[in-house]
C-alpha cells in the first residue's frame, strides 16, 4: 500500500502538498507514513483535486471554510489518536477507538509495538 499512496501523490501534487502540510514536527517518517495513508483514506472532499477549476472562490470559501476547518481538525484529531494507539498504546473511550479502528480498517502496519495493558498485567499475576 505504501507504494500506491507514493505513486498516488506523485501524481497529484496539490494533494501531495496538502497532506505533507498536516505533518507535525518530530513526527518520526515510519509514524508519519500510517497516519499519512489513514489521512488519505479519509480525507474525501477536504483533499484539494486538481486542476485551476478545483480553487474556490472566494464567496464559496467563505461559505464553506468553517465547516470544512472543523472537518479537518476532526479528521487530523482522529488520525493522531489512531497512531498513539498504534503506536504508543494509547487507549481512548470505546466510542473513539470504535471510530479510529473502523476509519483505519485495512492499513497495515509492520512492526508495531506490542502494548500491554495493566489490567492484563494485573490478571496475569491473578
Amino acid at each position: 500500500m505504501a507504494q500506491e499512496v507514493s505513486e498516488y501523490l506523485s501524481q497529484n501534487p496539490r494533494v501531495a502538498a496538502w497532506v505533507e502540510a498536516l505533518r507535525c514536527d518530530g513526527e518520526t517518517d515510519k509514524h508519519w507514513r500510517h497516519r499519512r495513508e489513514f489521512l488519505l483514506r479519509n480525507a474525501g472532499d477536504l483533499a484539494p483535486t486538481g486542476g485551476v477549476a478545483a480553487a474556490n472562490t472566494e464567496e464559496a470559501a467563505d461559505a464553506e471554510s468553517g465547516t470544512r476547518n472543523r472537518q479537518l481538525q476532526q479528521l487530523i484529531s482522529f488520525s493522531m489518536a489512531w497512531a498513539n494507539h498504534v503506536f504508543l498504546g494509547c487507549r481512548y473511550p470505546q466510542k473513539v477507538m470504535d471510530k479510529i479502528l473502523s476509519m483505519a480498517e485495512g492499513i497495515k502496519v509492520t512492526g508495531a509495538p506490542i502494548h500491554t495493558t495493566r489490567d492484563e498485567l494485573v490478571a496475569k499475576k491473578g
